[in-house]
């Protein structure tokens, strides 16, 4: 969620930090800098998930399984 701001209001933030040190304020710059830039989301591909499932039955081993855990609800 964000959080907008009047004008008015980012007057009086500028009025109170620009008391503040030249260090502090590079400092605060950069965090701003840093929180409005868009992260890079990995990418998930496709061939990255070949092998993440491990068993040591066959397909119609766990086919026969997954029929036989089946609940008939009539």
């Amino acid at each position: 969620m964000s959080l907008i701001l009047t004008n008015e209001t980012i007057d009086k933030y500028f009025a109170f930090l620009s008391r503040l040190d030249n260090r502090s304020k590079k400092k605060l710059i950069i965090k701003l800098i840093e929180s409005i830039e868009e992260k890079e989301k990995p990418k998930v591909r496709i061939r990255d998930l070949y092998g993440a499932w491990e068993d040591s039955r066959d397909s119609d081993e766990i086919i026969k399984e997954i029929r036989e855990s089946r609940v008939d609800k009539n």
